[in-house]
């Protein structure tokens, strides 16, 4: 009996060394792990990959996470791997549309920035005055894929009976230089890349068109992140607005992109995004998703 009851003591000792250890690993795992972080190009690759990896950088350092970039050739591929699940954070609208619903990404946190809006430009010294105009006439989008600057302009054009004939510029500052070399009469883009563009380029455009206002493009997370990951690194963006060397980068960023400031994160929910869902759910575009 003594050989028994000394027994079932170190036995469970064993049990709760190994749990331990189990613990240990999992959560050393995780620190060591590195996550994908896709950014919608809405620029070129190079200007998204300058003006997000310090960034980045700064969220891995402070975080303990090793973030990775991802940036697609085109918004089209970014959108397809938001829609395949193939990003562990993306910053996009994608995941908003009803084919990449189902892969349960949940918004965390936005830019601090105005909302959005798509706009119809042409040249200032355009002859087309009026989007009824526009009938029969190349617009350029970014691609076929976009919302503001594809999905949410065609909505427009199709309740008003307007037929077009879209061409793609890969992105939408792109599709803004298919319009300056006249490879199409007006360029459907969001309002606060056009703006950015105007500033950096020192080009201006002629508006004809702009629809209302929607939430600016989301940070979601994928359901296969560990909670602990996805607070430790929502915490830090949060944060990188309120240290002088998070102030530093984004003021550089914004230089780059020609934004008229800096621009920080904060919270934001999937709730806060409605209008996206709507949108999807009673657009007259077929092409929308």
């Amino acid at each position: 009996m003594m050989i028994f009851a000394g027994f079932y003591p170190i036995r469970q000792f064993w049990r709760a060394l190994v749990a331990l250890g189990a613990v240990f690993f999992s959560v050393t795992t995780q620190a060591a792990a590195s996550y994908t972080f896709g950014v919608l190009p809405q620029r070129s690759p190079v200007l998204t990959a300058q003006y997000w990896n310090p960034i980045l950088d700064w969220v891995s350092q402070q975080s303990g996470v090793k973030l990775e970039i991802r940036i697609a050739a085109s918004g089209g591929q970014a959108g397809e791997a938001v829609r395949k699940g193939e990003y562990d954070f993306a910053y996009s609208n994608h995941q908003f549309k009803p084919s990449a619903q189902a892969q349960g990404y949940t918004v965390i946190l936005r830019r601090d920035l105005p909302k959005i809006a798509a706009t119809l430009v042409v040249p200032t010294a355009s002859p087309i005055q009026t989007v009824a105009e526009l009938a029969g006439k190349t617009v350029v989008f970014a691609n076929p894929h976009g919302f503001v600057g594809y999905a949410v302009p065609m909505d427009f054009l199709t309740r008003s009976n307007i037929d077009v004939k879209a061409t793609f510029g890969s992105n939408q500052e792109g599709a803004l230089w298919q319009l300056r070399l006249g490879s199409a009469q007006a360029v459907g883009v969001n309002q606060s890349i056009l703006a950015a563009y105007e500033a950096r380029e020192k080009v201006t455009f002629r508006q004809l068109w702009t629809s209302r206002a929607y939430p600016d493009l989301a940070i979601s997370v994928h359901p296969r992140v560990p909670k602990a990951v996805a607070d430790a690194v929502r915490r830090a963006l949060l944060q990188l607005s309120n240290t002088h060397a998070g102030q530093q980068i984004l003021a550089k960023s914004a230089r780059l992109a020609g934004e008229s400031q800096p621009a920080g994160f904060v919270s934001a929910t999937q709730q806060d995004y409605e209008d996206y869902l709507t949108f999807y759910r009673h657009t007259q575009f077929h092409g929308a998703d």
